[in-house]
Formats: structure tokens, sequence, C-alpha cells
């Protein structure tokens, strides 16, 4: 059996859900395709309880409490998710871009008006550190996610990385491990420089050790359990440090899959848009957040948020181009008229 919609949205991260509610305000019905078990993408998957404090009018919000509102706000327009399944194939039907048949690895099959590529990174799997024997840590002492902060409580920790995810686990590990060291092979960190403000006085404070410029060289443990990891700087000195768990935050590898191969202009692995209307080079087809890149693009939750408007009231245009549209502010229109 086909179902039927006017926008199926390939990836059910926060701007996927913020999609929803946009082209539900447009009087667009969606569908939303991800390959995860549940919604909420990364913010789910890999940090459910970093607190994200970018997000306008939420001084402070975990990742997890983001999707749950988000979800909430998505839910009077009644969205129809396909969960744990990946888009294996998109077929148009006629040259206009306003109808295709999207083909999951399930076997769903949605005839669909128009597409929104929310994929995030694609799919995504950890950057792993080159250690001899790393698998053998994975599962009880090599983490590079966290999921639950109260796992390193009294716990010696190890993170290794300079960006953004190493330095806001380091400041928001301080107050629960027994201890923090940081491992980067610069002094220099490539993260927020409010962040790295905090980091370097944390370490003032003696609440952080700054191990630079170091590089991991191996693991010590028994039975897949660590006690110490080893760090070389460029002059072959090492050191050992006491470690229950080590975090590598060396960032996510990339892959688009299937996405890469439906004709899309591909830039660094990002499909590039256009800024106004998150629009593809094929026409009924869009992306949002993560995955789409312009000039100057800023990698940012509220960025997508942007587009994914963007995006809902081209559709709108697309698919009824002799409709004259007023845009009107949610407080005067409402929600699930």
């Amino acid at each position: 059996m086909i179902q039927e919609t006017d926008v199926v949205i390939i990836g059910a991260g926060p701007v996927g859900l913020f999609a929803i509610f946009e082209c539900g305000m447009a009087k667009l019905k969606t569908h939303v395709i991800d390959a995860f078990e549940k919604i909420g993408g990364q913010c789910s998957a890999l940090y459910p309880e970093k607190p994200i404090y970018d997000i306008a009018a939420c001084p402070s919000i975990t990742a997890e409490h983001l999707i749950e509102q988000l979800e909430k706000q998505a839910a009077p327009f009644s969205p129809t998710y396909h969960l744990n399944q990946q888009v294996t194939h998109i077929t148009p039907l006629n040259t206009q871009g306003t109808d295709w048949i999207v083909e999951t690895s399930l076997g769903t099959k949605i005839k669909t008006k128009s597409i929104i590529i929310a994929a995030g990174v694609g799919a995504f799997g950890p950057n792993r550190p080159p250690l001899p024997q790393l698998e053998t840590y994975e599962k009880n002492s090599v983490h590079y996610a966290v999921r639950s902060k109260d796992t390193y409580r009294g716990k010696n920790i190890v993170i290794a990385g300079g960006g953004d995810s190493a330095v806001d686990w380091a400041l928001i590990l301080k107050d629960i491990a027994a201890s923090v060291k940081v491992v980067h092979r610069r002094a220099k960190f490539r993260a927020a420089p409010d962040s790295e403000e905090k980091l370097n006085t944390a370490e003032s404070n003696g609440e952080i050790e700054l191990v630079t410029p170091y590089q991991l060289s191996g693991l010590q443990g028994t039975n897949g359990t660590l006690n110490a990891v080893e760090v070389e700087n460029l002059d072959g000195l090492k050191r050992l440090l006491q470690a229950d768990y080590l975090l590598p935050f060396f960032g996510l590898s990339m892959n688009l899959g299937p996405i890469a191969e439906w004709e899309l202009h591909l830039e660094k692995n990002h499909i590039v848009i256009d800024q106004a209307t998150s629009a593809t080079n094929r026409k009924g087809i869009y992306a949002i957040g993560d995955i789409a890149t312009y000039p100057h693009k800023l990698k940012l939750i509220l960025t997508g948020f942007a587009e994914a408007a963007q995006a809902a009231h081209a559709i709108r245009q697309h698919l009824h181009p002799d409709e004259v549209i007023h845009f009107e502010y949610s407080t005067t229109k409402g929600v699930g008229f």
C-alpha cells in the first residue's frame, strides 16, 4: 500500500521536528522518516543530558527536554512517523517536482508532493582514535557519547579532543567526577570563546587538568576495564593518566548514504541550497539543518529552525503558485486550525 502526504521529512532531529510544525502552519501534512528507533537525532542518541544554551527564550535546556518540547509542538498537526528505517530511493513522477515516490529500507512507500531533507550529518559514527586494542575497552570504559552523567560520578575521567564537545563535557563533568583531565594536541582549543575561558578558569581553580600538548598513545587495563590512559607529546615524552573512563570527542564521521545518489548539488558532503528558500537544485527537494550549506552558514539548531520555516513557505508557494499567501503570525493564526 502506498501512503500519501504533502511533505516527507527525512530526519527526526530537532530541525526535522520543527519542520513538522512549520509545515503544519502552512497546511501541509507530513510523514517523517528516521533511521533511529526514536525521534531526536543526535540529541537523543549522543547527548540527551547535555544542556543547550542558545535556544531562544531558554537560558538552558537539555537536549532530551528540547526534543520533548518539539514533539509536543508538532503534535497538533498529527505527523506520521516511520522510525528505524532509512530512505533508500526517491523517484520523481513528473518534471515539476510536485510528485515523488519515497521508498524505505523496510519497504514503506509514500507518495509525496515534496521532500525536506533534515538528515543532520547523515548516517554518523564517531571518529575513533587509532589506539591498539581500542575495541577491547569500547564496551565498558571508552565512550563516544555521554548518555547519563551519573555513570561518571566519583570516577576519574580523561577527555580527549579540542572542540566544543570536549570542552563542554569537561565543564559539566568536573562537578560530578572525581577528576577530569583534558588531552589535546595544542594549548589552544577550538571551542566557543566563552567556553574556553571557563575551561581555563576551571584549570586555574584546580577543577580540571589540561594535558597539552599531548596526544593519546595507549590504553592500560584488564578484561576491558580501563585503569590508565597513556599520552605522548611531540618530543616522545609519555605520561600515564589514571582513568576509569576515556571520552574521545574527535567529531563524527559523515556518511550521506543513499542521499549521495540523488543528483543533488553536493559540496564537501553537504547539500547546497538557496538560503532564501532552502531549495536544492532539484525541484521539490529542500534541505535544512546541518546537512545544508550556503555561504557563511552557521551550524546552529536555531539556524536550522529558520531554514525549516523558509522551506515550508517555499513548498506552499511551489505547490500552490496561484494562491495569494498572506503571512500571519502564530499569535493571530493559532495552531491546530
